[in-house]
């Protein structure tokens, strides 16, 4: 089972907020998840970010992977280091004929 912390999104239409939860990575978006770590508001001004540091290190202790939206909010958090060496972009490449 391949479980991931990822955003889940509330709100009404155009007023997105997001939470921060542990679920199955082949769960819904918006589907049942095992734990709320926190919430993430980007509509205020500053984006308001609240994430329980205790909860989150210790679901990536036990080997939870985040995804790359929910990690840039952990170093913004300043609950996991900004890596060193960059990781290449994600994107998709073009055979060529």
């Amino acid at each position: 089972m391949a479980v991931k912390m990822r955003l889940t999104r509330m709100g009404d239409k155009k007023s997105p907020f997001y939470r921060v939860v542990v679920t199955d990575s082949r769960n819904a978006r918006d589907g049942a998840y095992i734990d709320k770590v926190g919430h993430y508001n980007p509509t205020t001004q500053p984006a308001e970010i609240v994430i329980d540091a205790e909860k989150a290190k210790d679901w990536l202790s036990k080997g939870v992977q985040p995804t790359e939206t929910v990690k840039s909010l952990l170093i913004h958090e300043g609950i996991i280091e900004k890596p060193t060496k960059l990781s290449a972009p994600r994107t998709k490449t073009r055979k060529k004929k």
